[in-house]
C-alpha cells in the first residue's frame, strides 16, 4: 500500500521535479558559492511547511518527522554545486552562467531530493521516524562540503542510524539503478610537485641543471609505486595530467611544476604510497643535481557501502522497480565526498541510470555535453522515499 502511494505521489510531482532540475541546471553555482541554489531549496521546503536549518554556509538540512512516535532516524543526501565547465548543449535550460555547468548531475540530485521531500511530507501522518534532508554544498572541491557538515553536526541532533545518497550514471539506462556492497569508490589525493634546477640556453645543457629532464625521470619512476610496490590485488591509480615548464625550444627553465592524482582503496597503503612517492621524487631530483618539493593535498577517503543497509536498499529497489532494473556495480576509482559519511555511519551510495542513446544522454559526467534523460526523475524521487520509509520500519 505504501509503495503504491509513493508511486502515485512521484507521478504527481514529476513535472514539478523536472522544473526544479531545469531551474537549478540553468543557474549553476560553483562549490561553496551555492547561494541562489540554497535559497531556491529553502523556498521550496518552506512552501511545503518543512522546517530546515542552515549549515556549512550554503548547506540546508530539512527535517520531516513522522506522526507515529519512533526514535529511528535516516538521512538522505544530495549535493548542490556545479563545475567550472562551459556547457556545449543547446537546450532551453542551458547554463546561464558562462563557464559554469552542472556537468556532474548535482542538479538532478538536488531536484530529486526536493521531490522525495514532497512525497515524504505528504505521507508523514502515516509513518514512524524522522528523515533528515541533507542538501550539501561543495562536493567538487577539497576539503568537501561533507566533511564540513559533519564537523558542524549534520549527523547529530537527531542522530541518524544511516545515510543514503544517489548519483547519476549515464552508462546505466534510464529506469535502472546500480548497487554495490562494501568498498565502492576510491580515496583521492592531489599531488603538486615543483622540480627546481638551473635554467639556461638549450644549446649549453652542460652549464645547466635541467628540471625538465629530472621531471621526466620522476614521472616514469613514480609509476613503479603502483606497478612494483602496490599489492596487485589492490586497485591503485597514479596519474599526472599537468606539466608546466614555461621554457622554449632553446630555453631550459629554472623549474617545472607537475600536478596529478593518487587514488586507492586502502588507508594503510595510501599512507605508505605517500611516503614512497615523496622519497622517490626527492631522491631522483637530488641525484640529478636539482631539488623537489612534493606536496600532497589529502583528499576524500574511500567510500564503503555498509553491507546490511545496501542489501536492504537493493531489495527495496527490486521491489519498487523490478529486479530486472537493478544491476551490480563494479569498483569505481573516481572519488566522492559522500565517503566521509560512510566513514562515520552506515551508508549506502547507489547509482541512478540517466542514459538514453536515442536522446543523446550517454556523454560522461564532467564533460561539456553531459545531460540526462529526464525520465530518470520518475525513478529518483520515489525510490529514495521508498528506501527511507522501509529503513524506518514502515
Amino acid at each position: 500500500m505504501m509503495k503504491e502511494k509513493i508511486q502515485e505521489l512521484s507521478a504527481h510531482i514529476f513535472n514539478e521535479v523536472v522544473g526544479f532540475r531545469q531551474h537549478i541546471h540553468a543557474n549553476p553555482e560553483l562549490s561553496f558559492k551555492e547561494f541562489e541554489t540554497s535559497k531556491y531549496i529553502k523556498d521550496k521546503l518552506s512552501s511545503w511547511g518543512i522546517p530546515y536549518t542552515e549549515m556549512a554556509n550554503t548547506g540546508v538540512v530539512g527535517l520531516i518527522q513522522g506522526s507515529i512516535p519512533s526514535d529511528k532516524v535516516i538521512a538522505l543526501r544530495a549535493d548542490m554545486d556545479a563545475l567550472p565547465i562551459t556547457e556545449a548543449n543547446n537546450k532551453p535550460y542551458k547554463s546561464k552562467n558562462l563557464g559554469v555547468m552542472h556537468a556532474c548531475g548535482h542538479d538532478v540530485h538536488s531536484s530529486s531530493l526536493l521531490g522525495t521531500a514532497y512525497i515524504l511530507n505528504q505521507l508523514k501522518a502515516e509513518f514512524a521516524g524522522t528523515i533528515k534532508l541533507v542538501f550539501q554544498p561543495a562536493e567538487e572541491l577539497l576539503p568537501g562540503g561533507a566533511s564540513i557538515m559533519i564537523k558542524e553536526g549534520v549527523l547529530e541532533n537527531p542522530k541518524p542510524q544511516s545515510i543514503v545518497g544517489q548519483h547519476v550514471m549515464p552508462l546505466i539506462e534510464t529506469g535502472k539503478v546500480g548497487f554495490r556492497s562494501g568498498i565502492y569508490m576510491a580515496s583521492t589525493d592531489e599531488l603538486y610537485v615543483t622540480v627546481t634546477g638551473k635554467g639556461g640556453h638549450g644549446a649549453q645543457p652542460h652549464q645547466n641543471i635541467d628540471p625538465v629532464l629530472i621531471t621526466a625521470h620522476i614521472i616514469v619512476a613514480l609509476q613503479q609505486i603502483v606497478s612494483r610496490n602496490a599489492d596487485p590485488r589492490l586497485p591503485s591509480v597514479l596519474s599526472f595530467g599537468k606539466v608546466n615548464a614555461h621554457g622554449a625550444t632553446n630555453i631550459i627553465p629554472n623549474e617545472v611544476k607537475l600536478e596529478g592524482t593518487f587514488r586507492t582503496l586502502n588507508e594503510e597503503w595510501r599512507n605508505e604510497a605517500h611516503r614512497l612517492m615523496k622519497k622517490m621524487a626527492e631522491g631522483i631530483a637530488e641525484s640529478m643535481g636539482g631539488s623537489c618539493h612534493f606536496d600532497i593535498h589529502r583528499g576524500y577517503p574511500f567510500l564503503i557501502n555498509e553491507e546490511k543497509l545496501t542489501n536492504e536498499a537493493r531489495a527495496c529497489a527490486e521491489d519498487y522497480l523490478g529486479a530486472e532494473n537493478v544491476i551490480d556495480l563494479d569498483i569505481w576509482m573516481a572519488a566522492e565526498d559522500f565517503a566521509y559519511y560512510s566513514q562515520v555511519t552506515n551508508a549506502c551510495f547507489y547509482r541512478l541510470g540517466t542514459g538514453n542513446a536515442a536522446k543523446g544522454t550517454t556523454y560522461s559526467v564532467h564533460t561539456p555535453n553531459f545531460d540526462i534523460d529526464e525520465d530518470a526523475l520518475k525513478t529518483s524521487t520515489g525510490l529514495m522515499a521508498y528506501i527511507a520509509l522501509k529503513q524506518l520500519g514502515n
